[in-house]
Protein backbone atom coordinates (compact mmCIF):
# COMPACT_ATOMS: atom_id res chain seq x y z
CA UNK A 1 0.00 0.00 0.00
CA UNK A 2 1.01 3.31 -0.72
CA UNK A 3 2.45 5.41 1.85
CA UNK A 4 0.07 8.43 3.09
CA UNK A 5 2.00 11.88 2.24
CA UNK A 6 1.34 12.77 5.30
CA UNK A 7 4.09 10.41 7.30
CA UNK A 8 6.29 12.19 5.40
CA UNK A 9 9.07 14.13 7.33
CA UNK A 10 9.55 17.61 6.08
CA UNK A 11 12.19 19.88 7.01
CA UNK A 12 11.58 23.72 6.60
CA UNK A 13 14.08 26.09 7.30
CA UNK A 14 15.61 25.07 10.87
CA UNK A 15 12.83 22.68 11.91
CA UNK A 16 12.58 18.80 11.34
CA UNK A 17 8.96 18.05 11.31
CA UNK A 18 8.43 14.77 11.60
CA UNK A 19 5.41 14.71 9.57
CA UNK A 20 3.20 16.67 7.61
CA UNK A 21 0.54 17.26 10.50
CA UNK A 22 0.16 20.28 12.08
CA UNK A 23 -2.01 20.47 15.01
CA UNK A 24 -4.35 23.06 14.45
CA UNK A 25 -4.57 25.88 16.83
CA UNK A 26 -8.04 24.91 19.37
CA UNK A 27 -9.61 27.30 22.16
CA UNK A 28 -9.51 24.62 24.93
CA UNK A 29 -10.31 26.88 27.50
CA UNK A 30 -8.45 24.62 30.52
CA UNK A 31 -6.33 27.74 31.54
CA UNK A 32 -6.67 29.42 35.19
CA UNK A 33 -8.83 32.19 34.77
CA UNK A 34 -7.36 34.47 37.12
CA UNK A 35 -3.52 34.17 36.24
CA UNK A 36 -3.72 32.86 32.57
CA UNK A 37 -1.40 29.87 33.46
CA UNK A 38 -1.39 26.18 31.99
CA UNK A 39 -0.81 22.98 34.20
CA UNK A 40 -0.03 19.44 34.08
CA UNK A 41 -3.27 18.72 32.32
CA UNK A 42 -1.97 20.97 29.08
CA UNK A 43 1.48 19.77 29.25
CA UNK A 44 0.27 15.88 29.20
CA UNK A 45 -2.22 16.99 26.04
CA UNK A 46 0.30 18.47 24.37
CA UNK A 47 2.94 16.15 25.28
CA UNK A 48 0.87 13.34 23.37
CA UNK A 49 0.43 14.46 20.24
CA UNK A 50 4.16 15.20 19.74
CA UNK A 51 4.52 11.42 20.90
CA UNK A 52 2.65 10.27 18.45
CA UNK A 53 4.60 12.16 15.58
CA UNK A 54 2.38 15.39 14.77
CA UNK A 55 4.84 17.42 12.88
CA UNK A 56 4.31 21.01 14.09
CA UNK A 57 2.00 21.68 17.06
CA UNK A 58 0.39 24.82 17.02
CA UNK A 59 -1.05 25.76 20.16
CA UNK A 60 -4.84 27.64 21.08
CA UNK A 61 -4.88 30.86 20.81
CA UNK A 62 -2.87 32.98 23.73
CA UNK A 63 -3.56 36.49 24.92
CA UNK A 64 -0.81 38.82 24.11
CA UNK A 65 -2.73 41.15 26.88
CA UNK A 66 -5.44 40.81 28.81
CA UNK A 67 -7.57 42.99 27.12
CA UNK A 68 -7.35 40.24 24.02
CA UNK A 69 -9.25 37.60 26.26
CA UNK A 70 -12.57 36.79 24.72
CA UNK A 71 -13.68 34.14 26.87
CA UNK A 72 -12.38 32.10 30.04
CA UNK A 73 -9.70 30.47 30.64
CA UNK A 74 -7.80 31.46 27.94
CA UNK A 75 -4.10 31.45 28.59
CA UNK A 76 -1.13 34.28 28.08
CA UNK A 77 2.10 35.26 27.69
CA UNK A 78 2.35 38.72 29.08
CA UNK A 79 3.72 37.54 32.62
CA UNK A 80 6.73 35.47 33.94
CA UNK A 81 4.27 32.83 35.60
CA UNK A 82 2.64 32.20 32.37
CA UNK A 83 5.87 32.31 30.56
CA UNK A 84 7.26 29.70 33.73
CA UNK A 85 3.89 27.53 32.88
CA UNK A 86 4.33 27.13 28.96
CA UNK A 87 7.90 26.19 29.54
CA UNK A 88 6.84 22.96 30.78
CA UNK A 89 4.87 22.31 27.84
CA UNK A 90 7.34 23.03 25.01
CA UNK A 91 10.00 20.79 26.88
CA UNK A 92 7.55 17.87 27.13
CA UNK A 93 7.19 18.78 23.40
CA UNK A 94 10.75 18.76 22.80
CA UNK A 95 11.20 15.40 25.04
CA UNK A 96 9.19 13.52 22.53
CA UNK A 97 11.35 14.73 19.49
CA UNK A 98 7.95 17.58 18.26
CA UNK A 99 8.27 21.16 17.44
CA UNK A 100 5.72 23.88 18.98
CA UNK A 101 4.97 27.63 17.78
CA UNK A 102 2.66 29.69 20.03
CA UNK A 103 -0.75 31.17 18.15
CA UNK A 104 -1.17 34.41 19.81
CA UNK A 105 -4.93 35.71 19.35
CA UNK A 106 -6.39 39.35 20.26
CA UNK A 107 -10.15 39.30 19.60
CA UNK A 108 -10.72 43.07 19.88
CA UNK A 109 -14.42 44.13 19.68
CA UNK A 110 -15.11 40.12 20.31
CA UNK A 111 -15.20 40.25 24.41
CA UNK A 112 -16.72 42.04 27.20
CA UNK A 113 -15.38 44.32 30.05
CA UNK A 114 -16.02 41.24 32.71
CA UNK A 115 -13.25 39.29 30.79
CA UNK A 116 -10.74 42.13 30.32
CA UNK A 117 -10.43 43.36 33.51
CA UNK A 118 -13.13 46.29 33.77
CA UNK A 119 -11.49 47.73 30.02
CA UNK A 120 -13.96 47.69 27.26
CA UNK A 121 -13.11 45.95 23.95
CA UNK A 122 -11.16 47.95 21.35
CA UNK A 123 -11.44 48.11 17.39
CA UNK A 124 -10.01 50.32 14.82
CA UNK A 125 -13.60 51.51 14.80
CA UNK A 126 -16.81 52.09 16.84
CA UNK A 127 -18.86 49.07 15.58
CA UNK A 128 -20.17 46.79 17.62
CA UNK A 129 -20.69 43.22 16.81
CA UNK A 130 -23.88 41.34 16.62
CA UNK A 131 -24.23 38.42 18.86
CA UNK A 132 -23.33 36.89 22.28
CA UNK A 133 -19.89 36.50 23.96
CA UNK A 134 -18.22 33.10 24.32
CA UNK A 135 -19.60 31.15 27.04
CA UNK A 136 -19.90 34.15 28.98
CA UNK A 137 -23.32 33.98 26.90
CA UNK A 138 -23.84 38.36 27.21
CA UNK A 139 -24.67 40.30 24.47
CA UNK A 140 -20.86 41.95 22.69
CA UNK A 141 -19.94 45.33 24.38
CA UNK A 142 -19.47 48.48 21.65
CA UNK A 143 -15.90 48.67 21.10
CA UNK A 144 -13.46 51.87 21.76
CA UNK A 145 -11.99 53.41 18.64
CA UNK A 146 -8.05 52.65 18.83
CA UNK A 147 -6.54 56.17 18.53
CA UNK A 148 -2.75 55.97 17.09
CA UNK A 149 -1.21 55.63 20.23
CA UNK A 150 -3.53 52.80 21.29
CA UNK A 151 -2.22 50.67 18.10
CA UNK A 152 1.36 51.17 18.57
CA UNK A 153 0.77 49.95 22.46
CA UNK A 154 -1.04 46.73 20.83
CA UNK A 155 1.67 45.91 18.73
CA UNK A 156 4.20 45.77 21.65
CA UNK A 157 1.96 43.46 23.76
CA UNK A 158 2.72 41.37 20.32
CA UNK A 159 6.11 41.91 20.52
CA UNK A 160 6.10 41.55 24.25
CA UNK A 161 4.10 37.99 23.43
CA UNK A 162 6.64 37.20 20.76
CA UNK A 163 9.30 37.62 23.07
CA UNK A 164 7.79 35.34 25.96
CA UNK A 165 7.67 32.52 23.50
CA UNK A 166 10.99 32.36 22.95
CA UNK A 167 11.86 32.23 26.76
CA UNK A 168 8.94 30.33 27.28
CA UNK A 169 11.22 27.61 24.66
CA UNK A 170 8.36 27.67 21.78
CA UNK A 171 10.28 26.75 18.77
CA UNK A 172 8.11 29.85 16.70
CA UNK A 173 5.02 32.39 16.30
CA UNK A 174 1.76 31.94 14.71
CA UNK A 175 -0.17 35.81 14.48
CA UNK A 176 -4.16 34.85 14.74
CA UNK A 177 -5.05 37.45 11.93
CA UNK A 178 -7.92 35.57 10.77
CA UNK A 179 -11.78 34.81 12.24
CA UNK A 180 -13.41 38.35 12.20
CA UNK A 181 -10.45 39.09 15.72
CA UNK A 182 -8.71 42.40 15.83
CA UNK A 183 -5.98 42.07 13.18
CA UNK A 184 -8.65 40.89 11.15
CA UNK A 185 -10.90 43.58 12.12
CA UNK A 186 -8.44 46.09 10.94
CA UNK A 187 -8.84 44.20 7.56
CA UNK A 188 -12.37 44.17 7.07
CA UNK A 189 -14.41 46.86 4.82
CA UNK A 190 -17.29 45.81 7.60
CA UNK A 191 -15.34 46.94 11.13
CA UNK A 192 -12.62 49.44 9.95
CA UNK A 193 -14.34 52.69 8.84
CA UNK A 194 -11.08 54.77 9.75
CA UNK A 195 -9.72 57.71 7.83
CA UNK A 196 -5.93 57.69 9.05
CA UNK A 197 -3.15 55.53 7.20
CA UNK A 198 -4.96 52.06 9.01
CA UNK A 199 -8.05 52.68 6.98
CA UNK A 200 -9.42 53.25 2.76
CA UNK A 201 -7.70 50.61 0.87
CA UNK A 202 -7.38 47.32 1.35
CA UNK A 203 -3.58 47.77 1.43
CA UNK A 204 -4.24 50.54 4.15
CA UNK A 205 -6.08 47.93 5.91
CA UNK A 206 -3.72 45.91 6.14
CA UNK A 207 -1.11 48.00 7.78
CA UNK A 208 -1.74 47.35 11.52
CA UNK A 209 -1.11 43.60 10.37
CA UNK A 210 1.85 44.47 8.53
CA UNK A 211 3.03 46.06 11.60
CA UNK A 212 2.26 43.36 13.97
CA UNK A 213 4.36 41.22 11.88
CA UNK A 214 7.37 43.12 11.51
CA UNK A 215 7.20 43.58 15.35
CA UNK A 216 6.93 39.64 16.01
CA UNK A 217 9.66 38.98 13.25
CA UNK A 218 12.00 41.24 15.04
CA UNK A 219 11.67 39.22 18.06
CA UNK A 220 12.00 35.92 16.75
CA UNK A 221 12.63 35.96 12.42
CA UNK A 222 10.93 35.48 9.77
CA UNK A 223 11.26 31.98 9.46
CA UNK A 224 9.78 31.11 12.91
CA UNK A 225 6.94 33.46 12.22
CA UNK A 226 3.38 32.23 10.67
CA UNK A 227 0.03 33.79 9.60
CA UNK A 228 -3.10 32.85 10.08
CA UNK A 229 -5.38 34.87 7.41
CA UNK A 230 -8.87 34.16 6.06
CA UNK A 231 -12.36 35.01 4.76
CA UNK A 232 -14.32 34.10 7.38
CA UNK A 233 -15.69 35.83 10.19
CA UNK A 234 -16.74 34.06 13.03
CA UNK A 235 -19.10 37.01 13.79
CA UNK A 236 -20.11 37.43 10.79
CA UNK A 237 -21.26 34.00 9.11
CA UNK A 238 -22.12 35.09 5.51
CA UNK A 239 -19.18 37.49 4.76
CA UNK A 240 -17.77 36.97 1.56
CA UNK A 241 -14.85 39.03 0.06
CA UNK A 242 -16.15 40.98 -3.42
CA UNK A 243 -13.41 39.60 -4.92
CA UNK A 244 -11.30 37.51 -3.49
CA UNK A 245 -8.26 37.25 -6.13
CA UNK A 246 -7.82 40.59 -5.30
CA UNK A 247 -7.85 40.15 -1.76
CA UNK A 248 -5.73 37.83 -1.69
CA UNK A 249 -2.96 39.09 -4.42
CA UNK A 250 -2.95 42.18 -1.59
CA UNK A 251 -2.43 39.62 1.17
CA UNK A 252 0.15 37.98 -0.35
CA UNK A 253 2.26 41.57 -1.48
CA UNK A 254 2.48 42.10 2.00
CA UNK A 255 4.05 39.06 2.93
CA UNK A 256 6.14 39.48 0.18
CA UNK A 257 7.27 42.41 1.27
CA UNK A 258 7.63 41.66 5.07
CA UNK A 259 10.06 38.28 4.01
CA UNK A 260 7.23 35.48 5.50
CA UNK A 261 7.80 32.01 4.60
CA UNK A 262 4.99 30.22 6.26
CA UNK A 263 1.25 31.11 5.74
CA UNK A 264 -1.93 29.63 7.25
CA UNK A 265 -4.97 30.48 5.14
CA UNK A 266 -8.03 28.80 7.17
CA UNK A 267 -10.94 27.91 5.78
CA UNK A 268 -14.05 25.64 7.03
CA UNK A 269 -14.39 23.76 3.99
CA UNK A 270 -11.10 22.88 2.22
CA UNK A 271 -12.55 21.50 -0.95
CA UNK A 272 -15.04 24.58 -1.73
CA UNK A 273 -14.63 26.51 -4.64
CA UNK A 274 -14.26 30.37 -3.94
CA UNK A 275 -14.13 31.60 -7.81
CA UNK A 276 -15.57 29.51 -10.40
CA UNK A 277 -12.55 26.81 -10.84
CA UNK A 278 -10.50 27.42 -7.71
CA UNK A 279 -10.60 26.79 -3.72
CA UNK A 280 -8.98 29.70 -1.40
CA UNK A 281 -5.46 27.13 -1.28
CA UNK A 282 -5.27 26.98 -5.19
CA UNK A 283 -6.39 30.77 -5.28
CA UNK A 284 -3.27 30.94 -2.82
CA UNK A 285 -0.93 28.36 -4.48
CA UNK A 286 -1.28 30.93 -7.29
CA UNK A 287 0.49 33.45 -5.90
CA UNK A 288 2.64 32.50 -3.04
CA UNK A 289 5.79 29.92 -3.51
CA UNK A 290 6.47 29.59 0.22
CA UNK A 291 4.75 27.09 2.50
CA UNK A 292 1.37 26.54 2.74
CA UNK A 293 -0.67 25.20 5.65
CA UNK A 294 -4.04 23.68 4.55
CA UNK A 295 -6.57 23.45 6.74
CA UNK A 296 -10.91 23.34 6.68
CA UNK A 297 -12.13 19.90 7.54
CA UNK A 298 -9.46 17.83 5.62
CA UNK A 299 -9.58 14.19 5.92
CA UNK A 300 -6.47 12.19 5.41
CA UNK A 301 -7.53 11.23 1.40
CA UNK A 302 -7.93 15.03 0.36
CA UNK A 303 -4.86 16.35 2.12
CA UNK A 304 -2.55 13.99 1.40
CA UNK A 305 -3.80 14.10 -2.31
CA UNK A 306 -3.41 18.35 -1.89
CA UNK A 307 0.38 17.89 -0.57
CA UNK A 308 1.27 16.01 -3.71
CA UNK A 309 -0.62 18.01 -6.12
CA UNK A 310 1.83 20.77 -4.52
CA UNK A 311 -1.46 23.25 -3.39
CA UNK A 312 -0.31 22.63 0.53
CA UNK A 313 2.71 21.39 1.86
CA UNK A 314 1.38 20.65 5.71
CA UNK A 315 -1.82 19.70 6.38
CA UNK A 316 -3.81 20.84 9.85
CA UNK A 317 -6.20 18.84 11.83
CA UNK A 318 -8.15 20.34 14.38
CA UNK A 319 -11.36 18.13 15.64
CA UNK A 320 -9.86 15.01 14.64
CA UNK A 321 -7.07 15.99 17.02
CA UNK A 322 -9.18 16.35 19.75
CA UNK A 323 -10.89 12.81 19.23
CA UNK A 324 -7.86 11.00 18.41
CA UNK A 325 -4.36 11.57 20.31
CA UNK A 326 -3.23 8.66 18.26
CA UNK A 327 -4.36 10.51 15.29
CA UNK A 328 -0.53 9.17 12.96
CA UNK A 329 -0.65 6.32 14.43
CA UNK A 330 -3.90 5.40 13.10
CA UNK A 331 -2.95 6.58 9.81
CA UNK A 332 0.04 4.35 9.98
CA UNK A 333 -1.58 1.53 11.10
CA UNK A 334 -5.19 1.96 8.63
CA UNK A 335 -7.17 2.29 12.00
CA UNK A 336 -10.57 4.09 11.72
CA UNK A 337 -9.90 7.64 12.91
CA UNK A 338 -12.70 8.22 15.87
CA UNK A 339 -15.17 10.50 14.93
CA UNK A 340 -15.84 13.34 16.77
CA UNK A 341 -17.72 13.92 19.55
CA UNK A 342 -18.03 17.73 21.23
CA UNK A 343 -20.09 16.87 24.21
CA UNK A 344 -16.70 14.41 25.20
CA UNK A 345 -13.52 16.21 22.96
CA UNK A 346 -14.48 19.43 24.41
CA UNK A 347 -15.63 19.14 27.80
CA UNK A 348 -12.12 16.86 28.71
CA UNK A 349 -8.69 17.08 27.47
CA UNK A 350 -7.98 13.63 26.23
Amino acid sequence: MEKNELLNPINIGNWHLKSKVVMAPMTRSFADNNTGTVGKDIVTYYRKRAKDGIGLIITEGINPSLRGKGTFGVPGLYTNSQVDAWQKVTEAVHEEGGKIVAQLWHVGRLTHRELTGGFPPQSPSIIKADGLVHRLRKPYETPEEMSKKDVKEVIQEYALAARNAIKAGFDGVEIHGAHGYLIDQFISEVTNKRTDEYGGDILNRLLFMKEVLNAVINEVGKERTIIRFSEIKDDIPDYKWANPEENIKAFIQVFKEIGIQIIHPSTNNFTKKMTDDMTFHQLVRKYWEGIIIGVGNLNTKIASEAIKEGTIDLAAFGRPLLANPDFINKIKEGQPIKSYQAAIDLKYLN
